[in-house]
Parts: C-alpha cells; structure tokens; sequence
C-alpha cells in the first residue's frame, strides 16, 4: 500500500512539474568548484547502485595524491533505482544525518534512456533527493553512467555508443528540471571507446566497471570537483 500511495504520488508529481514548469538551465563544473571552493576537507554521499561500488575508496585515494581530503560514503545497493532509494528509510536517514556538501545521485542503468520510466521514475526521484540534499546546505549533482559494451539487448541493433547517447539525453533532461550539474562519466567513457581503450574499463558482464573503469570514474569525479 505504501508502495502503491508513494508511486502515485511520484506519477502526479511528475506531471504537474513537466506540465507546468519551464526546464531550467542545467549547471556546469563551475557551480560544483565553486560550491567546494576554500573547503579544507568535503564530504560526498553517493546513492546508486552497483555501478557506484568502488568509486568513493578510488576518488578519495586519488584526492590525497593531490594533498586534497576527501570523506565519501556509499548508500547503495545492486539494481536500485532512484525512486527506490527516495522512500527507502535508511537511505534518507543517511542523506539528513550529516551536512554533506556534495550528494551524488546515480540512477539505474536503463531508466534515463527510457522516456517513460525517466518521466515517471526518474525525475520525481531526483527532485525530491536533490530538494533534500540542498534543504541540508549540500549541493545534489547527477552521475551520468555508460552504455553497456554491446548496447541495450532489449533493444533491436543496439550497441554501446547509442545507449551512451540515450543515457546522456536522459540524465541532461533531468538535470534540467532541477538546474543540477552533471558529473559526465560516460561521456569519459565514450571517448575511451572512440580511441578503441574501452574493452578494459568493463568487467566481464559488459556492464560493470573494472579497476581501471573505477579508475577513470574516479578521475572524472575529481576533474569535476576540483579542475585538476
């Protein structure tokens, strides 16, 4: 029952925000540096999923290599999407127990290329996370993930560089709605697999990251945050 009242409610929501309100610009790498500009340590939340796991460890090794202090921490879980972590109880308690100053948002894989889950699913779950992450003085920014190696398989004739794209379409038609950075790691990733180095940023499966993927992840984060 939960269930069913959050979900009709995240459906209304988005209706009415599409329907009603003009999308908003959606903000640069400059609004993140300068949120973090003159900060001697910054904490990050990351709320995702499995696409997540690794990369807090691997931005805050990378962070101290430039003499830079990073605390990251990782609420996620495999498979989840955002609209799942916005009434999971934990995940907000998380989000409201500390004065973060970046929260990452990562959604699943599939849903930002698929405008209805996006529309739906997507976007009502991002507004309310960000909307929570900025009502504790902490700037919400977006994850935009990768294709899988050899595209969407539910997808006729689908390869890596078109759901890439559809990913990047997807996470920039969120970002709008709430003026949110994005963070482009599969931008990154595109262009590994332009200069044909891509087939060692994926584990096995064609989806998940390999140390070196995580690796690459982690330098885009830190580009991001500190232009360095």
């Amino acid at each position: 029952m939960k269930r069913f009242l959050f979900n009709a409610f995240i459906g209304t929501l988005a209706s009415q925000l599409l329907a009603s309100c003009a999308l908003r610009a959606t903000l640069g790498d400059d609004a993140i540096r300068n949120h973090l500009r003159n900060k001697k340590s910054v904490s990050v939340l990351f709320i995702g999923n499995s696409l997540s796991f690794g990369l807090p460890r691997e931005l805050e090794k990378i962070a101290r290599e430039n003499g830079v202090k990073i605390n990251a921490i990782l609420q996620a879980h495999s498979g989840w999407s955002l609209a799942r972590h916005a009434r999971n109880t934990e995940t907000l308690q998380v989000l409201r127990g500390r004065p973060w100053d970046i929260v990452v948002l990562q959604e699943q894989s599939r849903i930002p290329s698929q405008p209805i889950n996006r529309r739906t699913h997507m976007v009502p779950a991002v507004i309310l996370l960000a909307r929570e992450a900025r009502a504790i003085g902490a700037m919400p920014v977006l994850y935009q993930t990768w294709g899988y190696r050899d595209g969407d398989k539910k997808r006729f004739n689908d390869d890596f560089f078109a759901m890439s794209q559809r990913l990047r379409k997807g996470y920039h038609v969120a970002a709008r709605i709430e003026a949110l950075p994005i963070v482009p790691v599969g931008e990154a990733w595109e262009s590994e697999m332009t200069m044909g180095r891509g087939a060692h940023l994926f584990l096995t499966d064609g989806l998940h990251p390999s140390r070196n993927g995580v690796r690459l992840n982690a330098q885009v984060f830190y580009k991001a945050f500190f232009a360095r």
